[in-house]
């Protein structure tokens, strides 16, 4: 087996006696050798490749192949692109690379064309053969262009506002290199922050770069990372862990699937880097059973990496050792707090424990051990490569670099972005989401999942950062970002939330298991009008017990969507408690259906498409609605065409 410690060239006798990021290019471009001028153009011949800049010359169809496209047929369109190369023997002019998430999720499945940088939107298979002859001719292929709400065509992916709007570093791979190739990623720099550090830094010294740069944890707390490494290095014992925490489990949230699935490598260098700053020599990767594809990925980074001498005993000849060992979750949520993600490890049912101690001191098999989620991690060899200065210049002075936040909902234009920490909501959700579809107005945007807030327009001008949202009841989280329009229902969408940090309790501490089940069962009769004024002060009561008495962050922040429903959109609980109405018509229990006389033209339709016949007319009479047989199901709302039923 060939690692990097091996001879480049088979005919060369030259063997570097310190690995140098030159060499680890070198060694991706093939049998060369960096030690002469002919090695160093090949090596920017293939960076160059890989790359395909606006000076390149090779031509490549990058086709999405994140989870979203895949369950949208993007293996396949990528096997028609390649199959219609074939016929029109271009094969060796044009690549065909599946890469990882390009974001755009909306308009899936993706293809982008380099060194042009022509943007295909929602494709089919059966585009390929257009799409390859237009290439070949030199044409863009119109119809496949991505056009805005007012119909204005954007052909280049530069041009396109939801990507403009971004700043791309963590996802600066993801949709342009194929994340099951390392040659991939080490010929854009990878794995160069690893061999600095080995070669230059002391452990102190890399702690210290990470501590300077300000990164904060990007798994929703927020905790100084250079400071929890710190704390890890000075910890007694000579067996000690990383942790990445790749068990998001959000609703809403992709941002950890999709780098994984885009960039795994980068992960992988983070753990690296950690791992020598600390005093590890052994990682573990939790990622969540559901997430079948970056577990894929996972392996063959793990498996390439470790070809390449890259993981495993006597790294780059620098007498560090580390290994990375991949661990299924089996779902629990409750799994994503760092005490019970441990416990699952070791083999043990997923409950976490009383702390102190921290992990850092008493972690995975009672070692000192380092828990950071994915993106933390990614950040880290960005940090080394740019320095913790120049890192500092993104985003704010208390939250520096950047953050990825998944966008979804009621947007024009959900998916995968990245942006400075401080950008406004305003910023993220209207210019890069391209706002409310369907002409409708915002309401709410909810940040941090489970455990975060809604907040409203008045807040869509603040700065998204740690501290800002912290003070109004919100939270960044891990990054979900669900927007809501004007028809949704506040009171139904905390029932929601609560629902499912009450299915995940994991039972173990009594505030969470019971208070969470009657929080929801007062929040159940708010939606079905069965609630009186009392309830709503029972409800804040038992929001402040669980929130101040939880054993976990799972219960602590479980009340956060209902305690910022109701300090924002108080009116909302009102009117299904005092008027039995849902304003938003959402509510089943509380929404009833009639027909308009006036507007009614007795055409039958609703007569004809309602499952309980609880419509009643003659044809070409105004047709009634019986409330006794009504169960509500909306389906002659839907079926009418002159407006005439009316839901209120």
């Amino acid at each position: 087996m060939k690692t990097l410690m091996d001879n480049c060239c088979p005919a060369c006798t030259h063997t570097p006696t310190a690995p140098c990021s030159s060499y680890i290019a070198c060694r991706t471009a093939g049998p060369l050798c960096h030690s002469n001028d002919e090695c160093k153009t090949k090596i920017q011949n293939h960076l160059q490749r890989i790359l395909a800049p606006s000076g390149g010359t090779e031509q490549q169809i990058l086709t999405c192949g994140g989870t979203g496209c895949q369950s949208a047929g993007s293996a396949q369109l990528a096997a028609a692109l390649q199959e219609a190369l074939a016929e029109t023997g271009m094969t060796a002019a044009v690549t065909v690379k599946i890469t990882g998430c390009h974001g755009f999720c909306e308009q899936g499945p993706i293809v982008h064309i380099k060194p042009a940088d022509i943007f295909y939107t929602r494709v089919k298979p059966t585009d390929a053969r257009a799409i390859v002859q237009h290439l070949a001719d030199g044409k863009i292929l119109e119809r496949l262009v991505y056009r805005d709400s007012t119909g204005r065509p954007y052909p280049r992916m530069a041009e396109i506002p939801f990507y403009a709007g971004q700043t791309m570093l963590l996802l600066s791979r993801c949709g342009h290199i194929d994340p099951e190739q390392i040659a991939d990623y080490v010929a854009t720099g990878g794995y160069r922050s690893l061999t600095r550090v080995l070669q230059h830094m002391t452990p102190e010294q890399v702690i210290e770069e990470i501590s300077l740069s300000g990164l904060r944890g990007r798994g929703g707390a927020g905790f100084p990372t250079g400071k929890k490494w710190q704390a890890a290095r000075r910890a007694a014992g000579d067996i000690k862990y990383i942790i990445c925490n790749a068990d998001e489990g959000d609703p809403g949230a992709f941002m950890d699937r999709s780098l994984l699935e885009g960039d795994p490598h980068a992960v992988l260098e983070g753990m690296l880097i950690a791992g020598f700053a600390t005093g590890s020599r052994q990682g573990y990767i939790y990622c969540r059973a559901e997430y079948p594809l970056a577990i894929k990925r996972l392996r063959i980074a793990v498996h390439q990496a470790r070809q390449w001498g890259l993981l495993g005993s006597n790294i780059l000849n620098s007498g560090f050792s580390f290994d990375i060992e991949l661990k299924e979750g089996a779902g629990a949520f409750v799994c994503g707090e760092g005490t019970a993600l441990q416990a699952s490890i070791e083999g043990l049912r997923g409950m976490p424990r009383v702390k102190p101690p921290r992990s850092t001191e008493k972690g995975l098999w009672d070692k000192p051990t380092v828990l950071n989620n994915v993106e933390t991690l990614a950040n880290v060899p960005l940090i080394i490569q740019l320095g913790a200065a120049a890192y500092r210049q993104l985003g704010t002075a208390q939250s520096p670099g950047t953050k990825i936040f998944a966008l979804s909902g009621a947007l024009a234009n959900p998916g995968l972005v990245e942006v400075p920490m401080g950008k406004t909501l305003r910023q993220i959700i209207f210019d890069i989401g391209g706002g409310i579809r369907d002409g409708k107005s915002f309401k709410a945007v909810q940040l941090g999942g489970p455990s975060g807030g809604c907040l409203t327009g008045q807040h869509l001008d603040l700065p998204v950062d740690f501290d800002s949202l912290s003070s109004l009841g919100a939270t960044i989280g891990s990054g979900g970002m669900v927007v809501m329009a004007e028809d949704t229902c506040m009171v139904d969408v905390a029932r929601f939330f609560l629902a499912f940090t009450q299915q995940e309790s994991c039972g173990k501490c009594t505030p969470c298991r019971e208070g969470t089940m009657r929080m929801l069962e007062i929040l159940e009769r708010i939606c079905r009008g069965e609630a009186e004024p009392a309830d709503l002060a029972d409800l804040e009561r038992l929001c402040r017990v669980v929130k101040s008495t939880s054993l976990c962050g799972l219960g602590q922040a479980c009340a956060n969507p209902v305690l910022s429903t109701l300090q924002y959109f108080r009116a909302e609980y009102m009117a299904h408690i005092v008027e039995k109405r849902c304003p938003a018509g959402v509510c089943s229990s509380l929404v009833r259906y009639s027909i308009d006389e006036k507007m009614c033209r007795g055409c039958g339709l609703c007569l004809k498409s309602c499952p309980v016949n609880a419509v009643k007319g003659e044809r070409k009479l105004p047709h009634v609605i019986d409330q006794s047989r009504c169960v509500k199901c909306g389906t002659c709302l839907n079926s009418c065409k002159f407006k005439a039923v009316v839901k209120a």
